[in-house]
């Protein structure tokens, strides 16, 4: 009976599905009921993504406006305009567990599963703080232009980022993908 409900574990695609999902609903259920009441890791999140876009615009010349510390830490906009508010659904978070659950669950030797996660984790981040930056340069020039931009095309090419990293992992360091390669 027992080797009856383990075979379909045997199948890698049933495998995969099967690992990632509770992998993904236990990240959610424990992001959602422990880590987001008892941590600031959305702040620092957040924090670090201002940080970062007002480093890049300010090094390329804009004058950013200040904005009080509180409850305002999480704006970032060029002076004259509204700028853009950061929330918790657009801090990066959620891709980082969807990214973090794939590699995990996804066959390929451990140690580079050691260097791939926090590296593409700080790739996600960086795309993140790159949308965050032409998002406020949208918001300055064409604010019209802003929910557009903000629902679909920074959805889009932060998602196939995403992709591209998974692709990575599955053609180079996969052993499934060296599998497929070889036949």
């Amino acid at each position: 009976m027992r080797s009856l409900l383990l075979a379909p574990l045997k199948i890698p695609v049933v495998r995969f599905i099967l690992i990632g999902t509770v992998m993904y609903l236990g990240m959610y259920f424990f992001y959602e009921f422990y880590i987001n009441p008892n941590t600031n890791i959305d702040e620092y999140i957040i924090d670090n993504l201002v940080g970062i876009g007002d480093f890049v615009l300010r090094s390329i010349g804009y004058d950013l406006t200040t904005y009080e510390p509180e409850p305002f830490r999480n704006r970032i906009g060029i002076e004259g305009s509204l700028g853009v508010f950061i929330g918790e659904p657009c801090d990066g978070f959620i891709l980082f567990a969807l990214f973090l659950a794939f590699i995990v669950a996804y066959p390929g030797a451990l140690k580079h599963k050691i260097w791939f996660i926090p590296l593409g984790i700080l790739l996600i981040h960086l795309i993140n703080a790159l949308r965050v930056i032409a998002l406020v340069l949208i918001m300055s020039k064409h604010p019209q232009w802003l929910s557009f931009n903000h629902d679909y095309t920074f959805t889009i090419i932060v998602y196939a980022f995403v992709f591209l990293l998974w692709w990575v992992w599955i053609n180079k360091f996969s052993s499934s993908g060296k599998k497929l390669k070889t036949t």
